[in-house]
Parts: C-alpha cells; structure tokens; sequence
C-alpha cells in the first residue's frame, strides 16, 4: 500500500513539483512496465523517465519556459502520455482540450489562453486553426515524437504548491468556457489522498480506457497508477470487448456510467472474468441505481463511486473498507471538507437538499484571468461554491440531487430533478430519464421529463404519467413527457441538459 508522504519537506527548499512524486516511484521500479499496448510492454518506468526528460528539454529548446503554456488538442496516445508528463517536468502549463472542439471554439481558447506552444494531432481542428505561435503536430508514435532526436534531458524543474500545472476549461454550459487553474499541491494531495483512500497496492496494474483530455482519466486514473509504479494497460479508447479481453490482466477499472452498462450487456462479462480485480470506480456522471445494483449481482464485485469536479478534484468517495451506498458519492475525502448550506447561508438540516461548498488543499487557484468569477464562486470564509445540490445524511454520506442551475421553480416550489428521475427511472420499460424546466406561460417553468426507453419496449408517455400520479406531488409530475432512443452525452457520458432545455424550449409555448 502506498504510504501518504508530504510534498512540502523542509518547506523553501523542498521541489514540488508533482512530477517529483511519480519520479521517486518510477526510480525505485525501472525495470517495471510502464504502458502496455496491445498486450506488450511499450515503455518500462525507467523508459519514461527517459523519455520525458527528452520532451522536457525538447519544450526548453523551443521556448516554452518554465511557467509557459501548452494548447494541447491530442489523439490518446503513449506520446500524448509522455507530452503531458514533460509539461509537468518542465514546470509549462498543460492545457488539454477535448478533440471533438471545432476551429471557432479553439479560436477561443487560443485568444484566452495566449499559449507559447499548439500541439495538434493531423485531422484534428488544432492542426488548421490560425495560430501565430508555435505548433507542433504529434502522430502518437514515439519513434517520430519531435523530441525522439533530443540528447541528454531535462531534471525536473523545481516549483512550488501553489505553481500552476494545469489550466483545465470548464464545459461553458452556461456562457464562455472558464479556465480552473490547478496547482503542483492541488495535483499532489489529491493523488496522494486517493492512494491511501483506494488501498492502492504494489501489484496493482490498471486499465486505462478513459479520455486524457479530461481530469478523469488525467489527474486521477493517470496519476494513481504513477504514483504506485503501477502497469498501465493502456486503450486509446473503450470498447467493450477489448475491455473484456483485458480484464483478467487488471486489477483496477476506472470508468464512466456509460462503461459499466456497456460492460453488462456482454453476455461474457461475468464474475469469472472479473475474479482477478480489485476495484471498480465510477464518476464523472451520476450512476443508476439499477446499475449498481445490476453489476454487483453479475459480478460479486460493488462499484465505488465517487465524487469530483473540475476545480477541485476529487471531494468525495464510498469507503474501500465499508459500505458502498447506491446513488451516494460517500463522505469527504480525508484533508477535504464539505457542507451543505440552505438559502440564507444556513447549514441545511440532515438529508435535506442545499448547495454543497468546499474546501481543502484539492481546491483549484481561482479561474485564469477572471478574477471577478473566482471572487464570486467563493464564500467570505473561504469555501468554494460547487454549484451543486446536494444532502447530507446523519454519518456524512452525501448525494448529489442536481446543479443548482437545473433545480426547477415551478409555480413557486422548487422541483429537484433527482427525485422525479428516480421514480421514472424505476419504471419498467425506462433506461434512463432526464428532468428539465422550461418556461412555462403560468407556472414561470413546466416540468419536462425526458424518458430513453429500454431496446425493444414500447414505453408510451401517457403510462409514465399515470404511474407517477400515486407517487410524486402534483407540482413534481411533470407536465410533459417524451419518449427517445436515447439521451444527448457529452465525452464524459453527462447527460448534457442544456441542449435538452434547449431542445424542448417551446414546449408549452401554446399552453
């Protein structure tokens, strides 16, 4: 097991920089695999730290220094791997950025980020997007890495807690994307708390299917198996099968929603398959009950999910040891705190729904170059507004309940969207159902349920609505019911239901 180490030492002397942490573990395990590809050992610990060293100076030697920021916009790949480590070794900036974003949205990120260097994979926007810096296509393979030719490398640069080491771009929902710088000690302590938190173990090897560009499969799937020297089976992508056919290599999965109810409809994924592993995660959207349910009987084994978001990591997460409760993301993790605050500012009572606010070493700098958004998301006292709903029950487990920009005020009541999808939900026939407010020319917002039906059903609104009417209060039925294959996902599998309220704006246009 991983022991908990501080990355402060003696204080002024002491190199933070969170790339320190995964070089003293990959010094002790040289010999170790690093990536496995394809079933093959692609790069040992010490390859790595070879190879990052060349990138590092690599970055150097074209002028991105110390403090300087990288625009990456990448394909999953070994090379993309050991860029993103270089950064952090060279003390830049690392800035991924999702690879389905087109030219007119980079245009923005270019103009705010102001970066020293634009990595881009070829066919992706980054490589076409005008740019008057410095661009770099990267093909994934090492061998034509533009830093395979370097001599010598880089030692890892000396920094500070408080340097930033990231800039990741919040999704923009609600306006423009926001920049939540994260920090070398915002890095550190949190993949240092989840160690001990997830009992990661030296013979731990991890699968890795999630996306780079997001915090994820970046700060938490990425930075666990480094901090253990751990193996990486390493997959440019998910896909069920050869997930499947990797699982008995494994000992951790770390997934979306959207990964485990792939997984369960295999028929081969069992609980032979899975005799092997130690832990399932889940996060990055909420997970059905059914679900949690529905693998724990297939596979004996109880996803642990838990609770992050951009600007502060991770903040929650069920017991390794103890009980793991559906629809919770479990209690704060050890050195972070949560409260639930009701209007007015007052701690809510008990299982009852406010805004969850944060504090802890996990908690990001403040928003690049937006000092007024950072000052208005923070409490007088420090706390940092999640802008999600949440409870609280009596020992500390919380769940989410929604954003508070989905809560629905509909004739004066407030409408938690969580309550209405679990009823839904729980209807045969019902994959999935997503809540929404619009506006509504009587009740200021009409409740819109919209419903994912199961293959093959053939689920009517009418029969939803009727079998609510026995179990919500009038003012929670909703007032409109529709029925889809399926419901819009971002990469990270939420539920994206902006472009629902969107899509269903005009709903009661004519009521």
């Amino acid at each position: 097991m991983i022991s908990s180490t501080s990355i402060e030492g003696d204080g002024s002397r002491a190199n933070a920089n969170v790339f320190a942490l995964f070089e003293a573990s990959a010094t002790a395990n040289i010999d170790r695999p690093f990536l496995i590809v394809d079933g093959a050992p692609l790069l040992t610990y010490g390859a790595m730290l070879a190879e990052t060293a060349r990138a590092a100076a690599w970055l150097q030697s074209i002028g991105v220094a110390r403090g300087g920021r990288a625009l990456v916009q990448v394909h999953k790949s070994p090379a993309a791997v050991i860029l993103y480590l270089a950064c952090l070794r060279a003390g830049v900036v690392f800035i991924p950025l999702n690879t389905a974003y087109q030219e007119s949205e980079l245009a923005y990120f270019l103009s705010d980020a102001e970066p020293a260097l634009l990595t881009a994979s070829l066919g992706l926007p980054a490589e076409t997007v005008a740019f008057a810096g410095k661009r770099v296509l990267i093909s994934g393979a090492l061998g034509t890495a533009p830093w395979a030719s370097v001599e010598g490398g880089l030692l890892t640069v000396e920094a500070t807690s408080d340097d930033a080491a990231a800039i990741l771009y919040t999704s923009g929902t609600t306006g423009r994307p926001k920049g939540a710088v994260l920090t070398h000690g915002n890095l550190a302590s949190n993949v240092l708390t989840l160690g001990q938190a997830w009992r990661w173990r030296d013979d731990d090897v991890l699968l890795h299917a999630l996306p780079i560009f997001h915090a994820h499969g970046l700060f938490v799937a990425l930075h666990c198996a480094l901090l253990g020297a751990s193996p990486i089976l390493f997959h440019e992508r998910f896909d069920a099968g050869a997930v499947i056919r990797a699982l008995p290599a494994a000992s951790v999965f770390m997934g979306v929603p959207t990964f485990y109810t792939r997984l369960l409809a295999e028929p081969s994924f069992d609980a032979a398959l899975c005799e092997h592993m130690r832990v399932f995660v889940s996060g990055s959207a909420p997970l059905l009950d059914a679900t949690f349910d529905a693998f724990a009987e297939r596979t004996g084994h109880t996803i642990l999910e838990r609770y992050g978001m951009t600007e502060a990591l991770m903040v929650t997460s069920n017991p390794y040891d103890g009980p793991r409760i559906a629809g919770s993301v479990g209690p704060a993790l050890p050195g972070v705190s949560v409260r639930v605050v009701a209007e007015g500012g007052r701690p809510a009572p008990a299982n009852a729904p406010g805004i969850l606010e944060i504090k802890g070493p996990n908690l990001f700098a403040g928003y690049w170059r937006n000092p007024e958004k950072t000052a208005e998301d923070r409490t007088a006292d420090g706390w940092f507004i999640s802008g999600d709903i949440a409870t609280e029950d009596e020992a500390g487990f919380i769940r989410i309940v929604g954003r508070a920009k989905d809560l629905i005020i509909s004739g004066g009541y407030n409408v938690y969207p969580k309550e209405i999808e679990l009823a839904i939900d729980a209807l045969d026939g019902v994959a999935e159902s997503a809540v929404i407010g619009v506006p509504h020319p009587d009740f200021g917002e009409g409740v819109v349920a919209v419903v994912a039906h199961t293959p093959g059903s053939a689920l009517e609104p009418v029969a939803i609505t009727s079998a609510l009417a026995t179990q919500l209060a009038a003012f929670k039925r909703p007032k409109k019911v529709v029925v889809v294959d399926e419901l819009p996902r971002n990469a990270m599998g939420k539920v994206q239901k902006a472009e629902l309220r969107n899509q269903h704006k005009h709903a009661f246009a004519a009521s």
